[in-house]
């Protein structure tokens, strides 16, 4: 089966570049804000998935046929090699977190700024009636990171935020920490989502793993949204909208949440056809474009979107109930 492991392809001991002695995987780091990181190793890895429709259809029986053709961004599969060892978060930003960022700094995101707010959940919304057909209401200046129409505590993941909206916490902590803030590569985020697997989902092939490594599109969401529910995981993870950071098992370099939750903004333009011509070393994108990358899926993603290789964009000014971001704290070897 091609998605076994091949042998050589990630080099979990290689050395980060630099004087500074690398960090042993899953190392801990704690910041002033109170963000939590692991150290990734510099390594190489497969990138991306080359599963034809034919042999998706049979794991996800009830996607259309034209959902499925229209992965092949995710393709061809190629080898990428990190050079470098970074700090990832070990979550995604929280909504406390976030909240410290803005109180701290006197930022005031997008979604506020503008007057525009956010999307947020309302029981009432009928998608049929709106001009989009978009699964949640909005944009509405009731919604914002601050209230995406459900219940959060300081301990779930912020959303509704942009990427601008992360770009400038990371530029804060940046000059707050003396050290490099930045949002990961998309080469980065799957390389660190991966954690040295080359399966579906972090834990295996089968959607059913997700039901205890993430927060996504699972029974109980599915009873709000029945039009969609063979679309769910088979069975219930314990949550209807977003979960407390942390809820799941880690993947198998300390990593929560890499898949689900949250959608994550990554600092890449996209490029549908980037993998084509993407470089070995530490690919970072396309040079311009128009949107920007997310991964991982969220709360509200099928399974058959929840896959470490699917690949999503949104503009950098979108602020969505169901993206969020972590972010990357460049290690003392990698600095400028």
């Amino acid at each position: 089966m091609h998605y076994a492991v091949r042998p050589g392809l990630v080099l979990l001991a290689a050395a980060l570049v630099g004087c500074a002695a690398p960090q042993p995987p899953g190392a801990g780091l704690v910041d002033g804000l109170g963000l939590r990181f692991v150290a990734i190793p510099a390594g190489e890895f497969l990138m991306g998935s080359d599963e034809e429709p034919e042999q998706l259809a049979h794991v996800y029986p009830h996607a259309q046929m034209r959902r499925l053709r229209g992965l092949a961004d995710e393709a061809p599969v190629h080898r990428v090699r990190i050079t470098r060892g970074f700090w990832m978060g070990q979550t995604e930003v929280t909504v406390g977190q976030f909240r410290r960022f803005v109180q701290r700094s006197g930022y005031v995101p997008e979604s506020v700024r503008d007057g525009t707010g956010g999307y947020g959940y309302n029981p009432a919304y009928d998608p049929a009636r709106s001009v989009r057909h978009d699964a949640f209401e909005g944009r509405d200046a009731r919604y914002s990171w601050q209230n995406p129409g459900f219940a959060q505590t300081d301990a779930h993941p912020v959303v509704n935020v942009s990427h601008n909206d992360a770009l400038a916490m990371a530029r804060w902590l940046s000059d707050q920490e003396g050290v490099v803030y930045r949002l990961p590569t998309e080469a980065e985020w799957e390389y660190a989502a991966r954690a040295g697997t080359r399966t579906r989902y972090p834990p295996g092939d089968d959607p059913a793993v997700l039901l205890a490594s993430a927060n996504t599109f699972a029974r109980e969401t599915a009873r709000l949204w029945p039009q969609w529910q063979d679309e769910a995981a088979p069975g219930e993870d314990g949550f209807v909208f977003t979960a407390p950071v942390a809820s799941f098992a880690p993947n198998a370099w300390g990593l929560y949440d890499m898949i689900g939750n949250a959608w994550e903004w990554c600092a890449d333009w996209y490029g549908e056809d980037y993998y084509a011509r993407s470089p070995v070393d530490d690919p970072q994108g396309p040079s311009e474009g128009q949107v920007r990358v997310r991964r991982g899926g969220s709360w509200h993603t099928w399974p058959l979107y929840a896959r470490v290789a699917f690949r999503n964009w949104n503009t950098p000014q979108t602020r969505y109930v169901l993206v969020g971001f972590r972010l990357v704290r460049e290690s003392a070897a990698s600095q400028p």
